[in-house]
This record gives C-alpha cells, sequence and structure tokens, in this order.
C-alpha cells in the first residue's frame, strides 16, 4: 500500500501542478499581477507563497525543520513579482525543491518524524498536509483565470455542456491507466 500512496500522490502533485502551468500560459502577463481588491492575492503572489512554502518545506526535508529561519512568508504575500519570467522562475524553483524530494522518498521513510513549526509529523502527515495545501492555491489561480479569461478561457477539464460526449469518449475505450501513469512516475522518479 505504500508503494501505492507514494506513486499516487506523485500523480496528484503532477495533475495540480499541470492545472496551474495551463491557467499560467492562457493568462495575459500583465493579468498575472491583477489582485481584485487590496485583500486578495493576484497569481503572482500565490506563486510566491507556494514557491516559498516549498523551498521551505522540502529543502533539508528528513533532517531540518520545514519552517526554515530564512523564510520570509509574511513578504510571500507583497504583489511585487513584476514579470511573467520572475514568476516562472520562482515556480520553477520551488516545484523542482518539492518534487526532487518526493520523488526520492521511498515507502521506509512514510512513518519516519519530521518537524514543521517544532511539530511533528510523520513524512505520510506532512506529504498529506501539502497535498491539501497546494491545490488549494491552484485551484485559486485556477478561478482567477477563469475571471480574467471571461469567454477567452479554456477548460483545463471536462468543458461545460461537453460531459455526454467526453463521457461517451472515454467509455469507448479499454479500461486504462491514469493520466499520469507509473510508468511516468517511475521515469520522474530516475530522473
Amino acid at each position: 500500500m505504500e508503494t501505492d500512496y507514494l506513486s499516487s500522490v506523485q500523480k496528484q502533485f503532477e495533475y495540480y501542478k499541470s492545472l496551474g502551468e495551463k491557467t499560467i500560459a492562457q493568462m495575459p502577463e500583465d493579468k498575472l499581477f491583477w489582485q481584485y481588491n487590496e485583500e486578495s492575492n493576484s497569481i503572482a503572489t500565490i506563486v510566491k507563497h507556494l514557491s516559498g512554502n516549498m523551498l521551505s518545506r522540502w529543502t533539508d526535508f528528513l533532517t531540518s525543520d520545514g519552517e526554515k529561519a530564512t523564510r520570509n512568508r509574511e513578504a510571500e504575500f507583497d504583489n511585487d513579482i513584476n514579470n511573467k519570467m520572475a514568476l516562472l522562475k520562482l515556480w520553477d524553483d520551488g516545484w523542482k525543491c518539492f518534487l526532487a524530494v518526493l520523488y526520492t522518498l521511498k515507502d521506509e521513510d512514510l512513518n519516519k518524524e519530521i518537524f514543521i513549526r517544532n511539530m511533528g509529523h510523520t513524512v505520510t502527515e506532512a506529504i498529506n498536509r501539502q497535498l491539501a495545501h497546494y491545490p488549494y492555491h491552484i485551484g485559486q489561480i485556477v478561478f482567477i483565470g477563469k475571471m480574467v479569461c471571461g469567454p477567452n478561457w479554456v477548460s483545463l477539464s471536462i468543458p461545460r455542456g461537453k460531459s455526454d460526449v467526453y463521457n461517451a469518449e472515454k467509455f469507448s475505450k479499454p479500461k486504462h491507466k491514469e493520466h499520469f501513469t507509473d510508468e511516468f512516475i517511475e521515469k520522474k522518479r530516475r530522473s
């Protein structure tokens, strides 16, 4: 079951990462920094926060507290990124750090204890914590993208009014693995 768990969470994180990337790709650059109001976050701010969290939590994951002294969480919410290249660098740096650790974890690591803000978590609990956190923010990114793009939005899932067509196409094929297959995960693990 533990092997299935690691493979499953790897697929889930890859899926949500792809949703964020597909949203960012279809956004006009200036809208990546748009805020609905002063209390809301832009896509760039959310990316900055995700990256800060990933770098803090997953650097020296098994050996140091996940809330690094070098992290400035409050500054992550300043809407001060000014270009798409800087945004994408933060996105890539965070995901690279996180996925490098996730793909090297072994079954025997899952019950090890790590700390986040001096509170003990098993590795499984720490992964689950982020499996709730990262998709939460990626959902915000997608929601902002849909608002900003309006009728130009390209659906990332089944478009409205297309459920029957989608289901008919899926059921016309033999049963098969999910989008991110075990082979994909194994290839990522080796790279």
